[in-house]
């Protein structure tokens, strides 16, 4: 996507728009049938792909590269790039199925534990009762599985398709099978379907605005996340150190 409003921070190009905006270029992407291979950046993301060739390589690829991540957002407000807002990965999901209830697109999820996806594919036809899937695959399947899989997705004349899995993983199927899913607009979610099966709760949308929500994730798993957000905002604070020695 050539835009306007792309920015580069840490060797990393992003753009820098509103909610609205990228809906915009996604619901012409679905419209239109052109390929439109999106991303966000937080601050886990952005130190990984300082030393991660393939991530970066993946990442850079994409089409269109939200911010998403109140640090990073913070970060390249330091050093004067006009940023306008947050833009979550997990709010841009929930428009994108708001939109297809309303408009008729038909999404596809790939990913997470079979009985998590089978929850949040329910609570997604709850919620929006319009909504006519493409279809659904959960996560588990073997590299020998792979090329069944991306067939099948193609066959499924999707107008989005959403792929719930951590990163590397994630950007890696993207990046490899972005031509062979021949769907317009593709979307890595990671734990966003996690959040809509209801399984993970999502942070007050006050804690949400001040920039907190990590905090909320390491409150809700202390043991699992405290050592993860330490070692990653740790490392993006001397690479922040670092990038301003660079430019004085």
């Amino acid at each position: 996507m050539n835009s306007t409003h792309r920015i580069t921070f840490m060797g990393c190009p992003m753009d820098a728009i509103t909610m609205k905006e990228t809906l915009r270029l996604i619901e012409e992407s679905m419209r239109g049938g052109h390929r439109l291979q999106h991303v966000v950046v937080n601050v886990a993301k952005l130190v990984a792909l300082q030393t991660d060739k393939e991530l970066f390589d993946d990442v850079t690829g994409s089409d269109l590269i939200n911010i998403d991540g109140a640090g990073v957002v913070l970060g390249c407000r330091m050093f004067g790039l006009k940023v306008p807002e947050r833009v979550a990965g997990v709010d841009i999901m929930t428009e994108v199925l708001a939109l297809c209830n309303e408009k008729g697109y038909r999404p596809y999820i790939l990913g997470a534990k079979p009985e998590v996806l089978e929850k949040a594919v329910a609570n997604i036809q709850a919620r929006w009762p319009n909504i006519q899937f493409a279809g659904w695959h959960h996560g588990y399947f073997s590299k020998e599985e792979e090329a069944d899989v991306v067939r099948d997705i193609a066959a499924s004349n999707a107008h989005c398709l959403f792929i719930a899995m951590t990163t590397p993983h994630k950007e890696r199927l993207m990046g490899r099978y972005k031509d062979g899913f021949h769907v317009p607009f593709i979307m890595g979610v990671g734990g966003s379907v996690d959040i809509l099966a209801g399984y993970t709760k999502r942070a007050p949308l006050w804690m949400q605005k001040a920039g907190l929500e990590w905090l909320y994730r390491v409150l809700q798993e202390p043991r699992r996340m405290w050592k993860r957000y330490f070692t990653t905002n740790s490392r993006f604070a001397g690479l922040l150190v670092k990038y301003a020695i660079k430019r004085w």
